[in-house]
C-alpha cells in the first residue's frame, strides 16, 4: 500500500524568495512565491519548498555545532560547467572538498548541497 506519492522537501531560510530564485535558476524550474513561503516546480511535478524562519542559523558543515541535518545532491553531466553555473547564481564553493566525483557548495543562505558526476 502506497501512503504517499512524492516526498516534499522544505528548507528553512531567512528569505524564501532568495532560495526560490537560486534553486529555480539552478534547476530551471517554475517559481511560486508567497509572503513567507517559496516553491519551485519541475515540469514532471517534483517540487522543493522554502519556509521563512526567524533567527535562521545556517548549518556549519563539516562541523556539527549547527548540524546540516540534510543536504541536496544534484547529478550533473559536466562538473566544471555546473560549478560555474552554480557560482554565477550565488552559490559558494566550500573550502572542504572530501571527494573527486562531487563538489560541495553552500546555497545563498548556507545550506550545503553537492553537484555530483552522473
Amino acid at each position: 500500500m502506497t501512503i504517499a506519492r512524492l516526498p516534499t522537501v522544505v528548507l528553512d531560510c531567512p528569505e524564501p524568495k532568495v532560495l526560490a530564485d537560486f534553486y529555480g535558476a539552478l534547476l530551471d524550474w517554475k517559481i511560486q512565491l508567497d509572503e513567507d513561503w517559496g516553491t519551485i516546480l519541475s515540469e514532471d511535478g517534483a517540487s522543493l519548498h522554502f519556509q521563512q524562519v526567524d533567527d535562521f542559523r545556517p548549518p556549519q558543515w563539516p562541523g556539527q555545532d549547527v548540524p546540516q541535518q540534510m543536504h541536496l545532491d544534484f547529478t550533473v553531466d559536466h562538473l566544471d560547467a555546473a560549478e560555474a553555473a552554480a557560482l554565477s547564481l550565488g552559490a559558494t564553493k566550500h573550502e572542504y572538498q572530501p571527494g573527486t566525483t562531487f563538489r560541495v557548495f553552500l546555497d545563498p543562505v548556507g545550506h550545503p548541497f553537492c553537484l555530483c558526476v552522473g
